[in-house]
C-alpha cells in the first residue's frame, strides 16, 4: 500500500498508535505532520522518521483548543495547500466505575475522545472539498461497539465517532472524500500501561488470540484505508481486535 507524496496529518502522533500510524504512513511514502500536545515526543517521531528517509514534521496541538487546532491547519495548508489524510488518532481514559466519575472527568472524556476528532476533521474539510479528495480515518474503539466495564463514558463518546464517521461519509461522498474508522481493542501502548495489572490481564485473557495488538497491527488498518486500495469503501468501522468482539 502506497502514499507517495500525500500530505498526512496524524493527531496524537507523538505516542502509542498515533506514533506507530505516523511510522507506517512515512515508510508508504507520505509526509506527515505530527500533531501533538507533547511536543516533545512529536519531535523525537519526526526525527527518527526523518533520519531513516521519511518526512515528517512535528507541530504542536491541542486538540481541546480551537485556537491550537488552527494554528495546526494553517500550519499544514500554508505549505501544501491541503491535507490529502486526516488520522485522529489522539485519545485518553481511565477506567474507573461509572459512579465514581467527576463531571470533570467527563468532560476531558468527551473533549478528547469525540469533540477533538470532530474539530480537527472540520478544520481540515474545507480544502478536501474544494479539491473534491482526502481521506478521513478516525480511531474510535471496540468499546464504542460492544460496550466496556468501566469506560462507559468513553465508550460512550467512541459510539459517537462511530456515528459521526458514518455520517460524515455519508455527507463527503459527493466530494469524493473517504470516511473510515479503525476499532482497536486491547493494544500495547503507554496509556495501556497505565490501567491496573488486574485490568490489564482481565482484558488480555478475554481476546481469542490472548495477547495485545501491535500499534503497528492498528497502524496497518490506517494506512489501508488511507491509500487508494480503499478508493470506494467509505462509512466503514473495521474491528483490529485479535476477535474480541466480531461485531456485525
Amino acid at each position: 500500500m502506497k502514499v507517495d507524496n500525500k500530505i498526512a496529518v496524524v493527531t496524537g502522533g507523538g505516542s502509542g498508535i498515533g506514533r506507530a500510524v505516523c511510522f507506517e504512513l512515512a515508510k508508504a511514502g507520505a509526509k506527515v505532520f505530527i500533531g501533538d500536545i507533547d511536543l516533545a515526543n512529536g519531535e523525537a517521531v519526526a526525527k527518527e522518521i526523518n533520519d531513516s528517509g521519511g518526512k515528517a514534521q512535528a507541530v504542536y496541538l491541542d486538540i481541546t483548543d480551537e485556537a491550537a487546532i488552527k494554528s495546526f491547519a494553517d500550519t499544514v495548508h500554508a505549505q501544501n495547500g491541503q491535507a490529502d489524510i486526516v488520522v485522529n488518532a489522539a485519545g485518553w481514559d481511565i477506567i474507573e466505575p461509572f459512579i465514581k466519575n467527576t463531571p470533570e472527568y467527563w468532560d476531558k472524556i468527551v473533549a478528547i475522545n469525540f469533540m477533538g476528532a470532530i474539530k480537527v476533521t472540520r478544520a481540515f474539510l474545507d480544502n478536501m472539498i474544494e479539491a473534491k479528495s482526502g481521506k478521513i480515518v478516525n480511531i474510535a474503539s471496540d468499546a464504542g461497539r460492544v460496550g466496556s466495564g468501566g469506560e462507559s463514558v468513553y465508550a460512550g463518546a467512541k459510539g459517537g465517532i462511530i456515528a459521526f464517521t458514518k455520517s460524515l461519509a455519508r455527507e463527503m461522498a459527493r466530494y469524493q472524500i473517504n470516511v473510515n474508522c479503525v476499532c482497536p481493542g486491547p493494544t500495547d501502548t503507554p496509556l495501556f500501561s497505565t490501567h491496573s495489572e488486574k485490568a490489564q490481564n482481565a482484558l488480555i485473557n478475554v481476546i481469542p488470540f490472548r495477547r495485545l495488538a501491535k500499534p503497528s497491527e492498528i497502524a496497518d488498518a490506517v494506512v489501508f484505508f488511507g491509500s487508494e486500495r480503499s478508493s470506494f469503501i467509505t462509512g466503514q468501522v473495521v474491528s483490529v481486535s485479535g476477535g474480541l468482539t466480531m461485531a456485525g
